[in-house]
């Protein structure tokens, strides 16, 4: 559990420095350079994931709350909506013009499901951290970036349809390869 726990802090707090301590990013930035600078996040990145995936694969599942009987399906639902948003702060959206931070209401949401679903105390760790991590990361940078101004572009017709097949095709992926990624299938026979 330590290891998960480790990954999933370590992911928050390098996320967080640019939005909660930016002058120290701007110090440490300004010592080593830019390009060391983003290498070095990206190692702190890399290795929160390992420490994540590592923790969890680790962790022996211990329930802490019994999920409702139907979080499981919410979640399937709540999956697509998150794939959807994520992929909308890709590029121009309508969706960007109703929600100023998409992929981290997506995450959001994607954790949201993920606590419907499992009662588990990894799962509550890694859904219920990175899902606080979101939440602090749309507070503290619309704070930081000020009043919302809605993008002036937006997604053609088309591209929205085209963006709606792909997130279809990926959400389709996903559940076939949760079981290979998490190790918990999804459909129990």
């Amino acid at each position: 559990m330590a290891m998960l726990i480790t990954g999933v802090l370590l992911w928050s707090l390098v996320h967080l420095m640019k939005s909660v301590t930016p002058g120290l990013r701007a110090s440490i930035q300004s010592a080593i350079g830019e390009g060391p600078h983003k290498g070095l996040v990206a190692l702190l990145l890399l290795m929160s994931l390992a420490l994540i995936i590592f923790g969890w694969r680790s962790t022996p599942a211990e329930f802490v709350y019994d999920p409702p009987a139907w979080g499981r399906h919410a979640n399937m639902t709540l999956m697509f909506v998150a794939i959807l948003l994520i992929a909308a702060a890709q590029g121009a959206s309508r969706i960007r013009q109703w929600i100023r931070h998409p992929m981290l209401t997506g995450v959001l949401i994607w954790a949201f499901g993920h606590l419907l679903a499992n009662g588990d105390n990894k799962s509550l760790v890694l859904f219920g951290g990175l899902g606080l991590w979101a939440l602090v990361s749309i507070i503290t940078v619309s704070r930081n970036e000020g009043a919302w101004v809605k993008p002036a572009k937006i997604a053609t017709a088309g591209r929205e349809l085209l963006s709606l097949v792909i997130v279809a095709i990926l959400y389709a992926l996903l559940f076939w390869a949760h079981p290979f990624l998490s190790g918990v299938p999804l459909i129990t026979r």
